[in-house]
C-alpha cells in the first residue's frame, strides 16, 4: 500500500526509473541546440515578406510532456501495480481457510462470492500461504495446498440446495487438528445452533474474519389456495427497507415450451419480514403453472414447485338411480359429494354431456346398463388415459353385466345369483377389511375397526383375478379390483357409494383410498398416515441457484421420509411422483422462517462489497501504446503534413446525402405501386424476425394462390416510417417493447380511420382471455389503451371474414385457440340484411385481436421451407394450412371490403356448403 491508497506494486524497485523523467526532459529541450544569432546586413531586403511554411526551432513543450507520459506510463506497467492489495500486517499463520456455508441462502450472491475468494486465493498465493477451501453442506478435513491449486479449482465449488446440517457442522470442528490456521468464513447470514460452537472451535485455530451479504436474503414460501385465489408470500432478513419484488408464475404453453404465464408484485413495507398477495388465475391457466420464483433472486429459497396441491381436478359423478326427495343420506352420490367437493371440481349430469368436458375422472355409481353410444364413447375416453371409478349397487348385482365374459368397462367378472334382485346377500356377521398388500395402492392405510362390509357383488374366480385385486375382506373376498384399459384404468368397488351395504363411506379411509387413486387431489400437505408406506420417484430436483435438473436417476424416497426429514444430499428439494400423485418438497415450507444470524461482539462481520485484487499492468501499458500513437499524430501536426478530418467528412456528406434521400423516395414509390404487409417494430430482434418472416410467407401464399402480388414486407418503426402505404399491418406482442409517442398514436388512429387493418397477436395461445394475469395480455392492453378502437365482439359464424376467399370456421395458428376479437356489428345491423357492420371504413373491421402466433405458422425462410413445427403429423400440416387460409382472407378482407357480404354471392355460398 502506497500512502494509504489502495494500490501496490510487485516490483516497486521499478519506479525508480521515473527518477530518469526530469534528466529526459532537460536532454530533449536541449537537442537540437539553439542556432547561433548574427548580425547580416542583407537581411534589411527580405524586410515584409512572409513564408507560410515555418518549421519550429524546438520541440514544444507540450509534445515533450506527451512523450514523458509515454514513458512513465511504461515505468508504472512494468511495476506490476495492483488495485487493493492485501494488506500483509494482517496475517497471521502462514495457512488460510476459506469456508463457506455452501448452502442455497448463498446462491443469490454466489459471483460476488467467488469473486471474492479469489482476490483472496491471489493474496494467499503472492503471500506465499497455503490454502483449503470447505463448504459446510459437505464438510471434509481441510486440505492445505498452494493457494494457486485451490484457484483453479473454485468453479466447480458450487451451492448445494438445502443448509449445513449441525450434526455435520458439530463433526467437522474435530477434523481441524492442533494446527494454527486463519479464517474467513463466508457467511449465507442465516442463523444455524452448530455455529457458536464452531466459531469458538476455529478461533483456537487462528483469527477469523466474516463475510456476509450486507444486502439480505429473500425466500418465498408455498402458495396456498385461499377463496379460490392463490395467496403468495414471501420472507426476507437483512435491511428493512421498503422494497418491491416480482414473483413470477413459470410454466408451459399450450405448445410445450417454458414461458412465464403470470406474475405479481410483492411490496414489503418498512420494517416488515413478510410480504403476500393474491393472484387470480384461470383454472386452465393455474394448471399449468411448474413453479413460482421471485424475480432476480437466482436461489433455491427463491423457488417454490407446484404440485397437486394447486391443481383441482374435475370429477363427474353419473348415478344409476335418481335421488329420492327428503332421503338425502340414501342418496347413491351424497357421500362421495362430501369426499369431494372440498378438493376437486364435481360435475353432475348426464354421461352424454359430460364427456365432452374431458373431466379427468368418472364415478358411477350402481351404474349397469348404458346404450352403446354411450359405453363407446365411454371406452375411447377410458383407453385415451381416464380414470373410471365404478360402485355396485341393486341396479348391478341384479344386471347380467359382466356375467357370461369380461366386459371391457369391467375389471372382473361377477359371479351369477350372489345376490336376489331387491335384497342384499346375507352373512352371519358383516366382515371387516384386510390389512392391504404391499402392491395395493392403499398400502400403509390405517383401517377403522367400525368398518364392516354386509353386502357386497362377488367377483368370478379367475385366472387374473389375483392380480387386479387391491384391497379385500378379511375372509379373503375381493372389495376393491382394478385393471388397465388402454392408457387408463376402471376400477370396481364392490359395495355401494353409500351406507347401504358397508360402513366404509362414513369413514375418513374413504377419502383416503379415493385420494390414493388420483380421484381427488388434497389441497392439504400429505400426512404421514395417507403416504405411509410408499416409495416416491424423482422427478425434478432444484440445484442450489434454484434450476431444475432431472432426477430419474435418483432413487426413490419413503412416504414419511419425504415430508419429514430435513433436506440434505439424500433429499434434495424437487417434485416426486407416485404413481398419478405429484408432491413438491420446497426449500422453505409452511412453518419456516428465516432468521438472521447472531455473531458475538468481538467478531467484525464485513460485507462482499470488499474489492478483489487487481492487476494494473495491462492498463498501463496499454494505455503507453494510445499515448504512443497520439505523440505520432501530434508530430505530424507539428511538421504540417496532417490533413485535417473536417474536409474528409465534409466531403462523405456532399456524396452519401443525396444518395440516402433518393433510397427513401426509392422504398415510398415502389410501397405504393404494389400490395406491401408491414409489420410493426417491437425491439425484440427475434419477435421482429419471426414476424418478417410469416409475412413473407404469407406474401408467397397469395402470390401463387390469388391475384394480389404482395411485394417484400415492409418493417415498420412507427416512430419514423409513414403507415399509409400499407394495407395490413401485422403487429406481435412482446412485454418489452416500448410504448409508442404521443405522435406516433396519432398516426396510428389515423391510419385506422382511413381504412387500415391491424393484426394485434399476443402469441400467448389466448390462456389468459387476453385478461391481466397472461403478460402479453397486460401489455397488449396498455399499448391499446390510446387508439381509436371500437366495441369488439368474438368472430360470429357468419362474419365476412369467414368467406372473402376461403369458407373458414376456425382461424388458428401455431396455436388454435378459442377466440377471435373483431369489430362489434351496431346495434341496427340485424335489421340490415346482409351489412354486419356500419358503414365505416367500406365493412372492414379497422383491429383483429387474437393470440395464435400466427407469423410462427405462416413463417417460411428463403428456400420456401417452413420454420416453426405447428402440432404433429398430418393435423398439423392441416392446422398450418387453414393459417395460411386465414392469412389469405384476412388481406382480402381489407383489399375488397364487405363484397362477399352482397346478396348476389349467397346462392354460390350456399352451394359450395352444401345447403
Amino acid at each position: 500500500m502506497i500512502a494509504g491508497l489502495p494500490i501496490g506494486f510487485a516490483a516497486p524497485w521499478v519506479l525508480l526509473g521515473l527518477i530518469a523523467l526530469p534528466i529526459l526532459w532537460i536532454l530533449l529541450r536541449a537537442i537540437p541546440p539553439a542556432p547561433i544569432r548574427r548580425r547580416f546586413p542583407g537581411v534589411a531586403l527580405l524586410l515584409g515578406l512572409q513564408d507560410e511554411d515555418t518549421v519550429t526551432d524546438r520541440t514544444p513543450w507540450w509534445l515533450l510532456l506527451l512523450r514523458s507520459l509515454v514513458l512513465a506510463a511504461v515505468i508504472i506497467g512494468l511495476a506490476g501495480p495492483i488495485l487493493n492489495p492485501t494488506d500483509q500486517s494482517k496475517q497471521g499463520s502462514n495457512r488460510l481457510l476459506v469456508l463457506f456455508d455452501g448452502g442455497w441462502a448463498s446462491a443469490s450472491a454466489w459471483s460476488e462470492r467467488m469473486a471474492m475468494v479469489e482476490g483472496i486465493l491471489d493474496a494467499a498465493a503472492h503471500s506465499n500461504r497455503l490454502a483449503a477451501v470447505v463448504s459446510l453442506t459437505e464438510p471434509n478435513a481441510p486440505r492445505f495446498q498452494p493457494a494457486a491449486t485451490w484457484k483453479a479449482r473454485l468453479p466447480g465449488v458450487l451451492p448445494n440446495p438445502w443448509q449445513p446440517d449441525p450434526t455435520l457442522m458439530g463433526s467437522f470442528s474435530t477434523t481441524l487438528g492442533a494446527q494454527d490456521f486463519d479464517t474467513i468464513w463466508l457467511s449465507d447470514g442465516l442463523s444455524n445452533p452448530a455455529r457458536s460452537g464452531l466459531l469458538q472451535v476455529l478461533q483456537t485455530h487462528g483469527d477469523v474474519r466474516v463475510v456476509e451479504n450486507r444486502l439480505g436474503l429473500m425466500a418465498l414460501q408455498r402458495p396456498v389456495v385461499d377463496g379460490g385465489l392463490l395467496r403468495i408470500t414471501a420472507q426476507r432478513i437483512g435491511p428493512a427497507l421498503e422494497r418491491d419484488v416480482t414473483v413470477q408464475a413459470h410454466g408451459l404453453d399450450p405448445s410445450g415450451a417454458a414461458a412465464v404465464l403470470a406474475s405479481v408484485e410483492l411490496s414489503f413495507a418498512a420494517g416488515e419480514e413478510n410480504a403476500s398477495a393474491e393472484l387470480a388465475l384461470p383454472a386452465e391457466l393455474r394448471a399449468r403453472i411448474t413453479r413460482f420464483e421471485i424475480s432476480g433472486e437466482g436461489s433455491a429459497g427463491a423457488v417454490a414447485l407446484s404440485d397437486d396441491s394447486l391443481q383441482r381436478r374435475e370429477v363427474a359423478l353419473i348415478a344409476g338411480r335418481e335421488e329420492r326427495e327428503g332421503l338425502q343420506l340414501l342418496s347413491p352420490l351424497h357421500y362421495l359429494r362430501q369426499a369431494l367437493q372440498p378438493n376437486a371440481e364435481v360435475l353432475e349430469g348426464p354421461l352424454g354431456d359430460l364427456l365432452p368436458a374431458k373431466p379427468d375422472v368418472v364415478v358411477m355409481a350402481d351404474v349397469a346398463g348404458l346404450a352403446p353410444s354411450e359405453e363407446a364413447a365411454l371406452l375411447k375416453w377410458t383407453e385415451a388415459g381416464g380414470l373410471l371409478v365404478r360402485f355396485a349397487g341393486p341396479r348391478l348385482a341384479a344386471s347380467e353385466l359382466a356375467r357370461s365374459g369380461e366386459h371391457p368397462l369391467m375389471p372382473v367378472r361377477l359371479r351369477v345369483g350372489g345376490r336376489s334382485v331387491g335384497g342384499a346377500m346375507s352373512w352371519g356377521q358383516p366382515k371387516a377389511l384386510a390389512p392391504f398388500s404391499q402392491d395395493s395402492p392403499f398400502f400403509g392405510l390405517q383401517i377403522p375397526d367400525e368398518v364392516r362390509v354386509s353386502a357386497q357383488v362377488v367377483a368370478q374366480p379367475d385366472p387374473s383375478l389375483a392380480s387386479r385385486v387391491i384391497a379385500e375382506l378379511s375372509d379373503g373376498t375381493p372389495l376393491v379390483t382394478r385393471k388397465e384399459v388402454g392408457q387408463g384404468q376402471v376400477v370396481l368397488f364392490h359395495v355401494t357409494a353409500n351406507a347401504e351395504w358397508s360402513g366404509l363411506p362414513l369413514s375418513g379411509l374413504f377419502v383416503q383410498m379415493l385420494d390414493r387413486l388420483a380421484v381427488l387431489s388434497s389441497a392439504d400437505r400429505a400426512s404421514e398416515d395417507r403416504i405411509a408406506g410408499t416409495i416416491w420417484q424423482p422427478v425434478k430436483v432444484l440445484d442450489g441457484f434454484g434450476r431444475l435438473e432431472d432426477g430419474q436417476t435418483l432413487p426413490g424416497v419413503d412416504g414419511v421420509e419425504l415430508i419429514s426429514n430435513d433436506l440434505g444430499p439424500k433429499l434434495r428439494p424437487g417434485l416426486y411422483r407416485d404413481g398419478m400423485h405429484l408432491l413438491a418438497r420446497n426449500v422453505i415450507e409452511d412453518d419456516n422462517r428465516l432468521t438472521a444470524a447472531d455473531w458475538p461482539n468481538d467478531i467484525q462481520v464485513e460485507g462482499l462489497s470488499t474489492p478483489p485484487s487487481e492487476n494494473l499492468s495491462g492498463l498501463f501499458l496499454g494505455l503507453a501504446l494510445i499515448l504512443l500513437a497520439a505523440d505520432v499524430l501530434a508530430s505530424l501536426l507539428v511538421s504540417g503534413r496532417f490533413w485535417g478530418s473536417r474536409q474528409v467528412a465534409a466531403v462523405l456528406a456532399v456524396l452519401l446525402l443525396p444518395q440516402l434521400s433518393e433510397a427513401q423516395n426509392a422504398t415510398a414509390i415502389r410501397d405504393t405501386r404494389e400490395v406491401v404487409l408491414g409489420h410493426i417494430l417491437t425491439g425484440d430482434r427475434a419477435v421482429d424476425k419471426m414476424a418478417h418472416a410469416g409475412l413473407v410467407g404469407l406474401s408467397e401464399t397469395l402470390f401463387f394462390r390469388t391475384s394480389v402480388e404482395p411485394n417484400e414486407p415492409a418493417e415498420l418503426n412507427l416512430e419514423t416510417d409513414e403507415l399509409a402505404f400499407y394495407p395490413l399491418l401485422y403487429w406481435p406482442i412482446s412485454t418489452d417493447q416500448p410504448t409508442p409517442s404521443p405522435e406516433a398514436y396519432a398516426k396510428l388512429n389515423t391510419y385506422l380511420r382511413s381504412g387500415g387493418m391491424i393484426l394485434f397477436d399476443t402469441r400467448d395461445a389466448d390462456v389468459a382471455r387476453f385478461g391481466t394475469a397472461s403478460p402479453n395480455g397486460r401489455k397488449l392492453q396498455r399499448l391499446a389503451a390510446p387508439l381509436d378502437i371500437p366495441p369488439l365482439e368474438v368472430l360470429p359464424n357468419d362474419h365476412v371474414l369467414t368467406r372473402t376467399f376461403y369458407l373458414l370456421q376456425d382461424f388458428p395458428g401455431r396455436y388454435d385457440s378459442r377466440d377471435v376479437w373483431v369489430e362489434a356489428a351496431p346495434v341496427d345491423a340485424v335489421k340490415i340484411e346482409g351489412m354486419p357492420f356500419r358503414n365505416l371504413n367500406d365493412g372492414v373491421t379497422p383491429v383483429v385481436i387474437g393470440g395464435n402466433d400466427w407469423a410462427s405458422a405462416w413463417a417460411q425462410d428463403g428456400r420456401g421451407n417452413t420454420m416453426v413445427p405447428v402440432g404433429r403429423g398430418r393435423a398439423g400440416e392441416r392446422q398450418r394450412e387453414l393459417a395460411y387460409r386465414f392469412g389469405v382472407n384476412l388481406v382480402m378482407h381489407v383489399l375488397t371490403g364487405n363484397y362477399k357480404s352482397d346478396q348476389v354471392h349467397v346462392p354460390a355460398l350456399l352451394d359450395r356448403l352444401g345447403q
